[in-house]
């Protein structure tokens, strides 16, 4: 077998939506995200609702970029992420959109019901910063540099 190297597997900005309501959290994430890169564009909601919003560009979000990604916390205000990511991959325009659950919670429970509403994947938030900075880093580096993504339409 031999590999043959397609180049980049994303090109362009990556539009990313985080969905996360604790400030901190959303900080750090702006801040991995940027530390190497400066062509990613991170937009960020704070409840179920807005991700919703954002994703189907209602409101406020008309003139949103559909994202190439979705970091999804589970426990939000108004609409928790797991009603989110059940909306998402059931609505037939936004299902291929890839869902990262990125969590504090590490209970089973909550894994398995992830993966049953079609998560493509499940991290749990390192309490340590500098765990935290590696995990946002190399969730980026698998998604827009590993990965084939459709074309974002």
């Amino acid at each position: 077998m031999t590999y043959h190297d397609a180049g980049p597997a994303h090109c362009g900005p990556a539009e990313i939506l985080l969905v996360e309501d604790n400030p901190g959290d959303v900080r750090l994430t702006r801040e991995a995200l940027n530390s190497e890169r400066l062509w990613n564009n991170l937009s960020v909601v704070a409840d179920g609702v807005e991700a919703m919003a954002f994703l189907r560009r209602e409101g406020k979000f008309g003139g949103a970029a559909r994202p190439d990604l979705v970091l999804l916390d589970l426990n939000l205000p108004k609409k928790d992420g797991r009603e989110v990511l059940a909306e998402i991959k059931a609505d037939s325009d936004l299902r291929r959109i890839p869902v990262v659950i990125l969590t504090t919670s590490a209970a089973e429970l909550d894994i398995l019901k992830a993966y049953g509403l079609h998560a493509n994947c499940y991290i749990t938030k390192p309490l340590d910063l500098g765990q935290f900075m590696k995990v946002v880093k190399s969730i980026e580096d698998f998604w827009f540099a590993i990965v084939r993504l459709p074309a974002n339409k």
